[in-house]
Protein backbone atom coordinates (compact mmCIF):
# COMPACT_ATOMS: atom_id res chain seq x y z
CA UNK A 1 0.00 0.00 0.00
CA UNK A 2 1.44 3.69 -0.79
CA UNK A 3 1.97 6.18 2.06
CA UNK A 4 -0.53 8.26 0.01
CA UNK A 5 -3.24 5.38 -0.40
CA UNK A 6 -3.27 4.28 3.45
CA UNK A 7 -3.41 8.41 4.46
CA UNK A 8 -6.28 8.91 2.45
CA UNK A 9 -7.86 5.69 3.99
CA UNK A 10 -6.94 7.14 7.39
CA UNK A 11 -8.42 10.91 6.51
CA UNK A 12 -11.95 9.22 5.92
CA UNK A 13 -11.91 7.60 9.28
CA UNK A 14 -11.22 11.50 10.69
CA UNK A 15 -13.52 12.69 8.49
CA UNK A 16 -16.17 10.65 10.62
CA UNK A 17 -15.58 12.16 13.66
CA UNK A 18 -15.54 15.74 12.62
CA UNK A 19 -17.17 17.73 15.73
CA UNK A 20 -17.72 14.67 17.83
CA UNK A 21 -14.23 15.24 19.76
CA UNK A 22 -14.34 18.12 22.39
CA UNK A 23 -10.71 19.42 22.28
CA UNK A 24 -9.07 17.23 20.77
CA UNK A 25 -8.60 16.88 16.70
CA UNK A 26 -10.50 14.07 14.62
CA UNK A 27 -7.79 11.55 13.85
CA UNK A 28 -7.93 8.91 11.88
CA UNK A 29 -5.19 5.59 11.90
CA UNK A 30 -5.26 2.45 9.76
CA UNK A 31 -2.92 -0.08 10.92
CA UNK A 32 -1.75 -2.31 7.61
CA UNK A 33 0.80 -4.91 6.57
CA UNK A 34 1.49 -4.33 2.62
CA UNK A 35 -2.07 -4.17 1.31
CA UNK A 36 -3.54 -5.74 4.19
CA UNK A 37 -5.67 -3.93 6.52
CA UNK A 38 -5.27 -5.24 10.08
CA UNK A 39 -6.51 -2.41 11.87
CA UNK A 40 -8.84 0.61 11.81
CA UNK A 41 -9.67 3.15 14.69
CA UNK A 42 -11.00 7.19 14.90
CA UNK A 43 -10.75 9.36 17.98
CA UNK A 44 -13.23 8.32 19.96
CA UNK A 45 -16.28 10.66 21.25
CA UNK A 46 -15.16 13.25 23.36
CA UNK A 47 -11.19 12.82 22.36
CA UNK A 48 -10.36 9.33 24.26
CA UNK A 49 -9.37 7.03 23.48
CA UNK A 50 -6.99 8.03 20.58
CA UNK A 51 -7.21 6.68 17.08
CA UNK A 52 -3.71 4.83 17.46
CA UNK A 53 -4.84 3.03 20.21
CA UNK A 54 -7.95 1.82 18.93
CA UNK A 55 -6.78 1.20 15.68
CA UNK A 56 -4.43 -1.44 17.49
CA UNK A 57 -6.93 -2.80 20.12
CA UNK A 58 -8.75 -3.25 16.53
CA UNK A 59 -5.86 -5.45 14.97
CA UNK A 60 -5.03 -7.29 18.33
CA UNK A 61 -8.88 -8.40 18.37
CA UNK A 62 -8.97 -9.60 14.14
CA UNK A 63 -5.67 -11.04 14.30
CA UNK A 64 -3.64 -11.09 17.41
CA UNK A 65 -1.08 -8.72 18.60
CA UNK A 66 1.83 -10.68 16.49
CA UNK A 67 0.62 -9.46 13.54
CA UNK A 68 1.08 -6.05 14.72
CA UNK A 69 5.07 -6.81 14.13
CA UNK A 70 6.47 -5.23 11.53
CA UNK A 71 3.12 -3.33 10.14
CA UNK A 72 2.63 0.16 9.30
CA UNK A 73 0.56 2.66 10.89
CA UNK A 74 -1.39 5.56 8.46
CA UNK A 75 -2.03 8.27 11.29
CA UNK A 76 -3.40 11.82 10.14
CA UNK A 77 -1.10 13.78 12.82
CA UNK A 78 1.82 13.11 15.03
CA UNK A 79 1.16 10.51 17.66
CA UNK A 80 1.44 12.16 20.87
CA UNK A 81 4.51 12.06 23.13
CA UNK A 82 3.20 13.18 26.67
CA UNK A 83 0.92 11.86 29.48
CA UNK A 84 -2.29 13.24 30.12
CA UNK A 85 -5.55 11.17 30.43
CA UNK A 86 -4.04 8.37 28.89
CA UNK A 87 -0.12 7.17 27.72
CA UNK A 88 1.61 8.34 24.94
CA UNK A 89 0.38 6.90 21.73
CA UNK A 90 3.96 6.80 20.28
CA UNK A 91 4.54 4.21 23.26
CA UNK A 92 1.65 2.33 22.15
CA UNK A 93 2.84 1.84 18.71
CA UNK A 94 6.60 1.18 19.87
CA UNK A 95 5.58 -1.40 22.22
CA UNK A 96 3.04 -2.85 19.33
CA UNK A 97 6.27 -3.21 17.14
CA UNK A 98 4.96 -1.22 14.47
CA UNK A 99 7.76 -0.88 11.58
CA UNK A 100 6.85 2.09 10.37
CA UNK A 101 4.61 5.06 10.67
CA UNK A 102 3.19 7.75 8.04
CA UNK A 103 1.79 10.88 9.08
CA UNK A 104 1.04 14.08 7.24
CA UNK A 105 2.95 16.71 9.69
CA UNK A 106 4.15 17.93 13.29
CA UNK A 107 1.38 18.14 15.87
CA UNK A 108 1.63 22.14 16.58
CA UNK A 109 0.87 20.99 20.11
CA UNK A 110 3.24 22.25 22.32
CA UNK A 111 3.67 18.94 24.25
CA UNK A 112 4.35 16.95 21.19
CA UNK A 113 5.64 19.41 18.46
CA UNK A 114 8.10 16.69 16.83
CA UNK A 115 8.53 15.00 20.12
CA UNK A 116 6.12 11.74 19.32
CA UNK A 117 8.11 11.61 16.17
CA UNK A 118 11.25 11.52 17.81
CA UNK A 119 10.60 8.69 20.08
CA UNK A 120 9.25 6.76 16.87
CA UNK A 121 12.90 7.06 15.21
CA UNK A 122 15.15 6.96 18.72
CA UNK A 123 12.95 3.15 18.79
CA UNK A 124 13.86 2.31 15.62
CA UNK A 125 10.60 2.85 13.45
CA UNK A 126 11.30 4.38 10.36
CA UNK A 127 8.75 7.64 10.34
CA UNK A 128 7.24 9.41 6.82
CA UNK A 129 6.22 12.64 7.14
CA UNK A 130 4.39 14.54 4.21
CA UNK A 131 1.23 12.55 2.67
CA UNK A 132 -1.97 13.59 2.80
CA UNK A 133 -0.54 17.12 3.91
CA UNK A 134 -2.55 19.80 2.00
CA UNK A 135 -6.28 17.09 3.20
CA UNK A 136 -5.04 16.71 6.54
CA UNK A 137 -4.68 20.74 7.10
CA UNK A 138 -7.98 21.16 5.61
CA UNK A 139 -9.66 18.61 7.81
CA UNK A 140 -7.51 20.00 11.01
CA UNK A 141 -8.15 23.20 10.36
CA UNK A 142 -9.74 24.29 13.43
CA UNK A 143 -7.41 22.55 15.81
CA UNK A 144 -4.71 23.66 14.41
CA UNK A 145 -5.97 27.54 14.42
CA UNK A 146 -6.42 26.84 17.94
CA UNK A 147 -3.55 25.52 18.96
CA UNK A 148 -1.30 28.49 17.12
CA UNK A 149 -3.31 31.26 17.57
CA UNK A 150 -5.89 30.82 20.48
CA UNK A 151 -8.85 31.48 17.84
CA UNK A 152 -11.88 29.00 17.48
CA UNK A 153 -12.51 28.42 13.36
CA UNK A 154 -15.96 29.96 12.64
CA UNK A 155 -18.41 28.81 9.68
CA UNK A 156 -21.09 31.62 9.52
CA UNK A 157 -24.56 30.00 8.08
CA UNK A 158 -26.70 32.90 6.04
CA UNK A 159 -30.05 31.69 4.76
CA UNK A 160 -31.63 34.12 2.15
CA UNK A 161 -34.17 35.29 -0.82
CA UNK A 162 -32.78 36.16 -3.61
CA UNK A 163 -32.40 39.78 -2.51
CA UNK A 164 -30.61 38.79 0.81
CA UNK A 165 -33.40 38.87 3.02
CA UNK A 166 -33.97 36.83 6.19
CA UNK A 167 -38.05 37.30 6.78
CA UNK A 168 -41.00 39.14 5.29
CA UNK A 169 -42.01 42.13 6.98
CA UNK A 170 -43.60 40.55 9.49
CA UNK A 171 -40.92 38.54 10.86
CA UNK A 172 -41.78 35.00 8.99
CA UNK A 173 -39.10 32.94 8.23
CA UNK A 174 -39.87 29.31 8.34
CA UNK A 175 -38.94 28.15 5.45
CA UNK A 176 -37.47 30.23 3.35
CA UNK A 177 -35.25 27.16 2.15
CA UNK A 178 -36.43 23.44 1.38
CA UNK A 179 -36.17 20.88 3.09
CA UNK A 180 -33.38 19.15 0.82
CA UNK A 181 -30.75 22.74 2.24
CA UNK A 182 -32.53 22.24 5.87
CA UNK A 183 -30.89 18.69 5.68
CA UNK A 184 -27.43 20.19 4.91
CA UNK A 185 -27.20 22.34 7.18
CA UNK A 186 -27.88 19.80 9.75
CA UNK A 187 -24.62 17.62 8.28
CA UNK A 188 -22.87 20.93 8.71
CA UNK A 189 -23.92 21.82 12.55
CA UNK A 190 -22.76 17.88 12.85
CA UNK A 191 -19.41 18.98 11.67
CA UNK A 192 -18.68 21.47 14.41
CA UNK A 193 -18.00 20.80 18.01
CA UNK A 194 -20.96 24.18 18.31
CA UNK A 195 -23.53 25.95 17.53
CA UNK A 196 -23.83 29.58 17.83
CA UNK A 197 -26.78 31.93 17.88
CA UNK A 198 -28.05 35.08 19.24
CA UNK A 199 -30.63 35.33 22.42
CA UNK A 200 -32.89 36.57 19.42
CA UNK A 201 -32.89 33.85 17.73
CA UNK A 202 -34.02 31.49 20.96
CA UNK A 203 -36.65 34.27 22.01
CA UNK A 204 -38.23 33.98 17.78
CA UNK A 205 -37.67 30.05 17.15
CA UNK A 206 -37.31 28.53 20.49
CA UNK A 207 -34.67 26.28 18.53
CA UNK A 208 -33.69 22.96 19.63
CA UNK A 209 -30.17 23.41 18.19
CA UNK A 210 -29.52 19.38 17.37
CA UNK A 211 -28.36 17.44 14.50
CA UNK A 212 -31.90 15.56 13.16
CA UNK A 213 -30.81 13.68 10.76
CA UNK A 214 -31.59 9.85 11.03
CA UNK A 215 -28.47 7.79 12.83
CA UNK A 216 -26.66 11.17 13.77
CA UNK A 217 -28.97 12.29 16.86
CA UNK A 218 -25.71 11.76 19.18
CA UNK A 219 -23.79 14.23 16.60
CA UNK A 220 -25.48 17.61 18.04
CA UNK A 221 -22.96 20.06 18.56
CA UNK A 222 -22.95 22.11 21.57
CA UNK A 223 -25.03 25.43 21.73
CA UNK A 224 -23.43 28.63 22.26
CA UNK A 225 -25.82 31.37 22.66
CA UNK A 226 -24.92 35.30 22.35
CA UNK A 227 -26.93 36.58 25.68
CA UNK A 228 -25.47 39.95 26.91
CA UNK A 229 -28.40 40.56 29.44
CA UNK A 230 -29.15 36.86 30.24
CA UNK A 231 -32.94 37.10 28.79
CA UNK A 232 -33.05 33.17 28.15
CA UNK A 233 -35.72 31.36 29.33
CA UNK A 234 -34.76 28.37 31.65
CA UNK A 235 -37.60 26.72 30.22
CA UNK A 236 -35.92 26.80 26.68
CA UNK A 237 -35.49 23.98 24.31
CA UNK A 238 -31.92 24.27 24.07
CA UNK A 239 -31.51 24.14 27.22
CA UNK A 240 -32.38 20.34 26.57
CA UNK A 241 -28.67 19.51 26.05
CA UNK A 242 -27.39 20.17 29.26
CA UNK A 243 -23.98 21.53 28.19
CA UNK A 244 -25.26 24.67 26.37
CA UNK A 245 -23.15 27.64 27.27
CA UNK A 246 -24.55 30.79 27.99
CA UNK A 247 -22.40 34.12 27.57
CA UNK A 248 -23.67 37.31 29.08
CA UNK A 249 -23.18 39.19 32.15
CA UNK A 250 -23.95 37.49 34.81
CA UNK A 251 -22.25 39.63 37.19
CA UNK A 252 -24.92 42.21 36.30
CA UNK A 253 -27.51 39.79 36.77
CA UNK A 254 -27.34 37.43 39.00
CA UNK A 255 -30.42 36.28 39.84
CA UNK A 256 -31.12 35.30 36.15
CA UNK A 257 -27.45 33.45 35.62
CA UNK A 258 -28.75 31.31 38.96
CA UNK A 259 -31.62 30.46 37.47
CA UNK A 260 -29.78 29.43 34.30
CA UNK A 261 -27.46 27.39 36.10
CA UNK A 262 -29.92 25.63 37.59
CA UNK A 263 -31.62 25.14 34.63
CA UNK A 264 -28.58 23.08 33.72
CA UNK A 265 -26.56 25.65 31.05
CA UNK A 266 -22.85 27.09 31.47
CA UNK A 267 -23.08 31.09 32.36
CA UNK A 268 -19.77 32.19 31.35
CA UNK A 269 -19.70 35.78 32.45
CA UNK A 270 -18.86 38.60 29.30
CA UNK A 271 -18.58 42.17 29.94
CA UNK A 272 -21.80 44.50 29.47
CA UNK A 273 -20.06 45.67 26.19
CA UNK A 274 -18.93 42.11 24.93
CA UNK A 275 -17.89 41.92 20.85
CA UNK A 276 -17.79 39.38 18.96
CA UNK A 277 -14.73 38.88 19.47
CA UNK A 278 -15.28 38.49 22.91
CA UNK A 279 -17.56 35.64 22.43
CA UNK A 280 -15.77 33.99 20.82
CA UNK A 281 -12.72 34.19 22.99
CA UNK A 282 -15.07 32.92 25.76
CA UNK A 283 -15.87 29.85 23.32
CA UNK A 284 -12.49 29.11 22.79
CA UNK A 285 -11.54 28.90 26.96
CA UNK A 286 -14.91 26.47 27.22
CA UNK A 287 -12.83 23.94 24.73
CA UNK A 288 -14.53 24.72 21.51
CA UNK A 289 -12.58 25.02 18.06
CA UNK A 290 -14.96 24.67 15.27
CA UNK A 291 -18.09 27.05 15.83
CA UNK A 292 -20.77 27.12 13.43
CA UNK A 293 -22.77 30.31 13.83
CA UNK A 294 -26.76 30.32 12.80
CA UNK A 295 -26.95 33.85 14.33
CA UNK A 296 -29.52 36.59 13.26
CA UNK A 297 -28.45 39.73 11.38
CA UNK A 298 -27.32 41.79 14.33
CA UNK A 299 -24.80 38.49 15.08
CA UNK A 300 -23.84 37.76 11.62
CA UNK A 301 -22.54 41.30 10.71
CA UNK A 302 -20.63 41.89 14.16
CA UNK A 303 -18.98 38.49 13.20
CA UNK A 304 -18.01 39.62 9.74
CA UNK A 305 -17.17 43.37 11.10
CA UNK A 306 -14.63 42.26 13.55
CA UNK A 307 -13.38 39.85 11.35
CA UNK A 308 -14.28 36.76 12.74
CA UNK A 309 -15.46 34.57 9.87
CA UNK A 310 -13.57 31.70 8.42
CA UNK A 311 -16.00 30.49 6.35
CA UNK A 312 -19.26 31.51 4.84
CA UNK A 313 -22.37 28.90 3.95
CA UNK A 314 -24.95 30.97 1.84
CA UNK A 315 -28.38 28.94 1.05
CA UNK A 316 -30.04 31.26 -1.69
CA UNK A 317 -33.72 30.12 -2.13
CA UNK A 318 -35.62 30.75 -5.68
CA UNK A 319 -38.31 34.20 -3.95
CA UNK A 320 -37.43 37.92 -3.11
CA UNK A 321 -39.41 40.00 -0.17
CA UNK A 322 -38.33 43.08 -1.13
CA UNK A 323 -37.50 46.23 0.36
CA UNK A 324 -39.92 45.69 3.43
CA UNK A 325 -38.05 42.34 3.90
CA UNK A 326 -35.84 41.95 6.92
CA UNK A 327 -31.88 41.97 5.66
CA UNK A 328 -29.31 39.22 6.64
CA UNK A 329 -27.09 41.17 7.72
CA UNK A 330 -27.38 44.21 10.17
CA UNK A 331 -24.63 47.29 9.75
CA UNK A 332 -21.45 47.25 9.07
CA UNK A 333 -20.48 50.68 8.65
CA UNK A 334 -18.94 50.88 5.81
CA UNK A 335 -18.18 53.94 3.99
CA UNK A 336 -15.68 53.23 1.77
CA UNK A 337 -15.63 50.15 -1.20
CA UNK A 338 -11.79 49.10 -0.26
CA UNK A 339 -13.45 48.53 3.76
CA UNK A 340 -15.39 46.27 2.88
CA UNK A 341 -14.93 42.26 3.33
CA UNK A 342 -14.23 40.04 0.80
CA UNK A 343 -14.95 36.49 0.41
CA UNK A 344 -13.17 34.48 -2.49
CA UNK A 345 -15.93 31.49 -3.81
CA UNK A 346 -14.81 28.05 -2.82
CA UNK A 347 -18.02 25.86 -4.67
CA UNK A 348 -21.02 26.52 -5.21
CA UNK A 349 -23.98 23.49 -5.95
CA UNK A 350 -27.38 23.01 -6.56
CA UNK A 351 -29.54 21.94 -3.28
CA UNK A 352 -32.80 20.65 -4.20
CA UNK A 353 -34.95 23.72 -5.41
CA UNK A 354 -32.49 26.06 -3.32
CA UNK A 355 -28.31 27.20 -4.09
CA UNK A 356 -25.25 26.88 -1.56
CA UNK A 357 -22.79 28.48 -2.89
CA UNK A 358 -19.06 28.32 0.01
CA UNK A 359 -16.81 31.14 0.36
CA UNK A 360 -13.48 31.53 2.21
CA UNK A 361 -12.18 34.84 4.57
CA UNK A 362 -9.46 36.72 1.94
CA UNK A 363 -7.29 39.18 3.58
CA UNK A 364 -8.19 42.93 2.19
Amino acid sequence: MTPERGMSMALALARRGLGRTGTNPSVGCIIARDTRILGRGRTAQGGRPHAETRALSHATQQYGADALHGATAYVTLEPCAHHGCTPPCANALIKAGIARVVAPFADPDPRVAGKGFAMLREAGIAVVVGPGEAEARALLAPYLRMRTTGRPTLTLKLATTLDGKIATRTGESQWITGIQARRRVHLLRAQSDAILVGIGTVLADDPGLDVRLPGMEGASPAPIIADRTLRMPPNARVLAHGNTLIIGDAEGYPDRANSLRAAGAIVAQAPPDATATDILALAAMHGHASIFCEGGAALAAALIREDCVDHLVWFTAGTAFGKDGRDALDILGIDHLADAPRFRQVSVQSIGPDTMSVWERQAN
